[in-house]
């Protein structure tokens, strides 16, 4: 008798890893925005060094649920740029860009799950928006723009060496990475670019983390919830498509 059942190998998709990493990551990361601002919460006003942290122990966990099986890009822009170098196939991009925002629509509703009494006892509806999207200290769409084009541009060429197993350097082959997306380097870049460079517009650096919660924030029932700023939301997506794609370019010139 042959046995009908899937392994986990043949269950887990690209696909679906890239909806449950992004998943993960938004979960945890909208999760630490909520458990700092919102009213009443544990973590209430813990500040910005919890906040990075936290989206970065998110990257980290998403990059290890989805890494075996999709790569973990997580993130449209990091998928858009692989393809750009070279290092993914562009027919795949379509369908790693539609998981990755339903794995981030997916995490805000679990956010908003857990965290709905505190939603609810919040009444500053910009706090309320925060744990969903980004918005800028200071609103200039031109700076705001260039601000995400160059965090997304510090993600995306780091990465570039962090899959590169190796570089020719004065025609020696030289081992410059760890030949795939490791997920402790990943999280501390993320890390690293909340605390240096995220206070400006609160570093997206990933069109699905803004806009599929964005728009998860526009549906769901939330008591006294302020607008969507769609006058913003493209700020978000184009910025990190821009910064990733530069990134990717200056590789293949490097190349």
């Amino acid at each position: 008798m042959v046995s009908t059942r899937l392994t986990k190998a043949q269950k887990m998709n690209p696909f679906i890893a890239e909806i449950l990493g992004s998943m993960f990551l938004i979960t945890l990361g909208g999760g630490v925005v909520a458990n700092v601002v919102l009213k009443g919460t544990k973590g209430n006003n813990s500040g910005w060094i919890v906040i990075t942290t936290g989206w970065a122990l998110g990257v980290y966990i998403g990059v290890v649920i989805a890494g075996p099986y999709s790569g973990a890009h997580l993130n449209p822009a990091v998928t858009v740029s692989l393809a750009i170098a070279g290092k993914f196939p562009w027919e795949s991009v379509p369908s790693y860009i539609l998981a990755e925002l339903i794995g981030a629509m997916s995490g805000a509703l679990l956010v908003w799950l857990t965290y709905k009494d505190h939603f609810d006892e919040t009444e500053d509806a910009g706090l309320k928006r925060a744990v969903f999207c980004t918005d800028p200290a200071i609103r200039n769409p031109i700076a705001n723009l260039i601000s995400e084009i160059i965090g997304t541009f510090v993600l995306v060429f780091a990465i570039f060496y962090f899959t590169d197993a190796s570089a020719t350097i004065d025609n020696a082959p030289t081992v410059i990475g760890l030949g795939s997306i490791g997920a402790i380097p990943v999280a501390f870049l993320v890390w690293a670019i909340g605390l240096s460079l995220g206070g400006t517009t609160g570093y997206a650096i990933n069109p699905a983390r803004d806009l599929g919660p964005r728009i998860m924030h526009a549906l769901l029932p939330i008591k006294g919830k302020a607008s969507n700023d769609w006058g913003y939301a493209w700020i978000p997506v184009i910025g990190p498509i821009t910064g990733g794609a530069i990134a990717a370019f200056l590789m293949l010139y490097l190349s």
